[in-house]
């Protein structure tokens, strides 16, 4: 509720007294502008965290695998209006390309790095149903490459975009295929997304009150976060411009504000011995993430007219592929070890250096 109360006051705030709080002025001034960041990203993050604990308690009144499913979508959901917001506000045709990008690093090497270093330092080995991690990595291979790697060597355009045609049979195949991979997960191939032991605790009666009250929770802090995306965005982007950073920061940061309290739910699990959570949690947001936010970023080129840059530049194709290959390797064998979290962790602490030294 706290959350809330705050993200809410927060927004009003800046409906009233928009206008002077992010002039000019005050944006360029460093520490009215640091201050302007740490209180709008705050908010947002204390909403988002809201945002989980809420669909968490949807996840546990429903079960698995509908509770990981619900808490991806939730965020998912967030990430796709982050993105729609900043696009719909002004000259940002790469922006989904880097959010796409950046969650898919930040979710497979660093997430999962750390949640396979932190479990493996607790319990040495963990298991988790081979053929559900298999299954996720057979969606999500193709759609990767699709979003982010075929609008680079493509030819019915010259820059790393696709054409009319393009956008609209890849935009309706991806959401055919996301589909298909969610009547699997929670139809007459449920039983691959389960794993191991469940907890053993007083789960509330999935009464229509009880659902109806955890899902307003869901979007009362969620729209916060929507509302308040365009302002952080014109802080970012004016820090970004100040200090000469990287454009594709504003993607990373969209992507860390997404998937920070996924990220801590994951790591609670694997913690916990819970592998199966944190492999569903993972895969499933990197999953959702690609056969969600691809089509809904098509979209809004082909309804906007805004130009669509999705295709990498030949160094995120790399880590693309290492990324992929990694994965493929880690969720070959029935059982996770610290060795496998540390390369993934490896390989997310380059893509973290070469977005700061391309």
């Amino acid at each position: 509720m706290k959350s809330l109360v705050a993200g809410w006051v927060t927004v009003v705030l800046f409906f009233l007294f928009g206008d002077s709080l992010l002039s000019k002025s005050n944006l360029h001034s460093v520490p009215i502008g640091i201050l302007l960041f740490v209180w709008i990203l705050g908010v947002i993050l204390f909403c988002a965290f809201a945002v989980i604990v809420a669909a968490d308690h949807l996840a546990e009144i429903l079960g698995e695998p509908y509770g990981t499913l619900i808490l991806t979508f939730s965020i998912v959901a967030i990430e796709v209006m982050l993105i729609s917001t900043v696009m719909l506000g002004g000259d940002a045709p790469t922006v989904g390309r880097d959010t796409m990008f950046a969650v898919t690093m930040i979710v497979l090497n660093g997430v999962v790095g750390l949640s396979l270093v932190v479990g493996g330092l607790k319990h040495h080995t963990q298991d988790y149903s081979l053929p559900g991690a298999s299954a996720y990595l057979s969606v999500i291979i193709p759609l990767v490459t699709i979003a982010l790697v075929l609008p680079s060597v493509t030819h019915s355009t010259d820059a790393a975009t696709l054409s009319t045609a393009q956008s609209i049979l890849f935009a309706a195949a991806t959401l055919v295929l996301y589909a298909i991979f969610i009547v699997i997960q929670t139809g007459r191939h449920r039983d691959l997304f389960v794993h191991g032991p469940t907890e053993d605790h007083d789960v509330p009666e999935a009464t229509a009150r009880e659902i109806g009250k955890w899902v307003a929770m869901v979007v009362g802090g969620a729209l916060p976060i929507v509302l308040l995306s365009k302002k952080l965005d014109k802080v970012v982007d004016t820090g970004i411009e100040a200090v000469g950073a990287p454009a594709m920061l504003s993607g990373v940061l969209i992507a860390m504000i997404v998937f920070t309290p996924e990220g801590v739910s994951a790591l609670k699990a694997a913690y916990a011995n819970q592998l199966q959570r944190t492999v569903n949690l993972c895969l499933g947001a990197c999953l959702s993430t690609l056969g969600l936010t691809l089509p809904a970023v098509l979209i809004i080129g082909l309804v906007t007219g805004e130009t669509v840059i999705l295709g990498l530049d030949p160094t995120g194709i790399v880590l693309v592929f290492l990324t992929l290959l990694l994965s493929m390797v880690t969720f070959s064998g029935p059982r996770t070890t610290v060795l496998e979290g540390a390369v993934h962790l490896l390989v997310f602490f380059v893509f973290v250096v070469l977005v700061f030294s391309p």
